[in-house]
């Protein structure tokens, strides 16, 4: 396939080119240091020191990491989201937090020896779904997962660059990619039987995140995921999950990603104006076409670990109402941020807002702060924002 995203960070692609494709390499990473733990992998390394638990015993099935036709998109009373088109937002540092441990802002903390395998997760998450009974007003978990000791496992990463089109080689993580990195994490909780909601049709409406500084790719970093609240949508209810990435006790890295369970209502969550509001929005100009090869979803499937069936051939698809595989919605935000540009601290936000089916053609959109990605109708697919921390 066909190189493409190998402009530098920042700068603009032009013309009809390949997405999904290899980015060419920098300068080399550092070798993979011993006695920590390696996230990413599909074999997971050996644990860091310090007192630990066992991982989570509970599992449970992936979530669709992209809007289905019609589904709303995340402009809705959950926690932390927020639509791409308010105002920038002012720089507030994260408060200062005690090591992991004890109870934070997402409750008790269990600390986690590696992480979690997803495989087990999704199935017994697919198995739960159809017991849940998913309501804004539920229980949910309250209980902090922590992985400690955490080290990126290089070649996987270099894996999901050259699939999102970010360049390789350079000692740094794309924006995206702590949340490759929780994944695993925010299934272990949303795949127990204590996630009021069901892992089967779970759709990924919105990510913001909030880079403080840039990552290292050969750094050590304490991860921690959590259930933040449930909230009325217009559709159905609506999970917040909250990632973060911490060297010693500072948070350099954290997002809130919404995740919608659709079911009847009668009333409450996002009011239709407000999503048509959205739709009327003035469109952005085109500035590249990419071609999306039908692998894509397998592709970054075996990056991410992110290996829902919906992303990875047209007759697993089927089985769950779409004609053809659909793309990974934090692929598409990946994308567009690899083409887009992001400064070393940035607030990002991207709703992911219709499925963008593979093998398919999309235009990627940007003016200033703002991009989207359009099909060939100009049905908008992910909309967003890259917003400078002053």
């Amino acid at each position: 396939m066909e190189t493409h995203g190998s402009t530098p960070r920042g700068s603009q692609p032009h013309g009809s080119t390949t997405a999904g494709s290899t980015s060419p390499g920098s300068t080399p990473r550092g070798s993979q240091p011993h006695g920590s733990t390696t996230a990413g992998s599909a074999t997971p390394g050996s644990t860091s020191p310090g007192p630990t638990a066992t991982e989570s015993a509970t599992p449970g099935p992936a979530t669709s990491g992209s809007a289905s036709a019609g589904s709303a998109s995340a402009g809705s009373a959950s926690a932390g989201s927020v639509s791409a088109g308010d105002a920038r937002p002012a720089y507030a540092p994260p408060a200062p937090q005690g090591p992991a441990g004890a109870v934070g802002p997402g409750g008790p903390a269990r600390v986690l020896a590696r992480p979690p395998s997803l495989m087990p997760l999704l199935l017994a998450g697919a198995l739960r779904s159809p017991f849940k009974r998913p309501s804004a007003t539920a229980e949910f978990p309250r209980t902090r997962l922590v992985l400690r000791g955490l080290r990126v496992d290089l070649a996987r990463l270099a894996a999901y660059e050259r699939v999102c089109g970010f360049p390789t080689g350079e000692d740094a993580l794309p924006v995206t990619y702590p949340h490759v990195l929780g994944f695993p994490l925010a299934m272990s909780l949303m795949s127990g039987p204590d996630f009021p909601l069901p892992l089967l049709g779970l759709v990924h409406t919105s990510i913001e995140i909030t880079r403080y500084r840039e990552l290292t790719a050969t750094g050590e970093y304490e991860l921690s995921v959590h259930v933040d609240g449930l909230a009325p949508h217009r559709r159905g209810t609506e999970a917040s999950v909250v990632t973060e990435l911490r060297v010693g006790e500072d948070v350099v890295w954290e997002s809130v990603s919404t995740y919608l369970a659709r079911h009847r209502t009668e009333a409450g969550g996002q009011e239709p104006g407000q999503e048509r509001a959205r739709e009327t929005r003035e469109p952005l100009p085109g500035l590249d076409e990419w071609r999306l090869a039908g692998d894509v979803g397998r592709r970054y499937a075996a990056a991410s670990g992110d290996r829902n069936p919906i992303h990875l051939y047209p007759l697993t698809a089927r089985l769950f109402g779409f004609r053809r595989a659909i793309a990974h919605g934090m692929w598409t935000a990946a994308r567009c941020l690899a083409a887009h540009g992001t400064p070393q601290a940035a607030l990002v936000r991207a709703e992911f807002r219709a499925p963008v089916l593979l093998p398919g053609t999309v235009t990627y959109a940007a003016n200033g702060e703002r991009f989207e990605l359009c099909g060939g109708d100009g049905r908008v697919h992910v909309s967003g924002g890259v917003y400078p921390l002053t």
